[in-house]
């Protein structure tokens, strides 16, 4: 383990993907953890890793959520809170993504994602906010995406939600910002997880690992930065392109 204790750091959606990465990154370099997600097992399964790696004195507190169910997110995370004598930093990043065509065909699929990557987000800052004011401290982290800022085909309702998430993020921060709270919005671009079945990102262009990406978000999260692209090249390039390719680029 890197150092002392640093502060106390909440991660949702940490079974898989992104979020497991970076709460063993996160672990690594002596942060004590709230870890949430639906599936309990797998959390338990992370922790027993956690502890492996970084020893028994990790602190892991863990905590089954479904942000979909917007009523309970409030009650769910701030009991974790408790558990964990107060918190330091929320990380906002359970979501989803899947292919979906605009139609009607997909549209329960288009809700779940709305559902899941916005009101489930806005939900999570909720709490998070509520407990920081009290604290008069602390910081938001939303995991967003590149796709915030591009239209895609097929990925309408994703590109969406993420677009959402990261002016929720923005106006957020110009409101917490004088009460003591730091909001970060982090885009990642292509990260090789299993968040769509069937797709190997890996093969995507400028794609790296998650645990690639955890170390690049370790360091946006830890130095309280308004905004990180993962990774930043060549992407950090490409912004003031991103939303005016031409649209051949972006067709299926």
């Amino acid at each position: 383990m890197e150092g002392a204790l640093r502060s106390r750091v909440v991660i949702t959606g940490a079974s898989s993907g992104i979020g497991r990465a970076l709460a063993l990154e996160m672990a690594r370099r002596g942060h004590a953890l709230g870890l949430t997600a639906r599936r309990l097992p797998l959390l338990e399964a992370l922790r027993a890793e956690i502890r492996e790696t970084c020893g028994e004195a990790v602190r892991v507190e863990l905590a089954p959520l479904d942000v979909c169910e917007c009523a309970g997110v409030r009650s769910s995370l701030h009991e974790l809170f408790a558990r964990l004598g107060g918190v330091d930093t929320v990380v906002v990043n359970a979501g989803i993504n899947d292919f979906t065509h605009v139609g009607g065909a997909d549209l329960e699929k288009e809700l779940r994602l709305i559902q899941t990557n916005v009101a489930g987000a806005i939900a999570t800052i909720a709490a998070a906010a509520e407990h920081f004011l009290v604290r008069g401290r602390g910081h938001i982290v939303g995991i967003s995406s590149l796709a915030s800022l591009q239209p895609v085909a097929t990925q309408a309702a994703y590109c969406a939600s993420k677009a959402a998430l990261s002016m929720y993020l923005k106006s957020a921060r110009l409101e917490l910002r004088p009460k003591g709270i730091a909001v970060t919005d982090i885009l990642p671009g292509y990260i090789a997880t299993d968040i769509i079945e069937g797709v190997d990102i890996g093969q995507m262009p400028f794609a790296i690992s998650a645990e690639q990406a955890a170390r690049k978000m370790a360091v946006i999260i830890e130095r309280r930065q308004k905004s990180g692209v993962v990774p930043a090249f060549p992407w950090k390039l490409m912004l003031p392109l991103m939303g005016h390719l031409p649209e051949r680029f972006t067709r299926p």
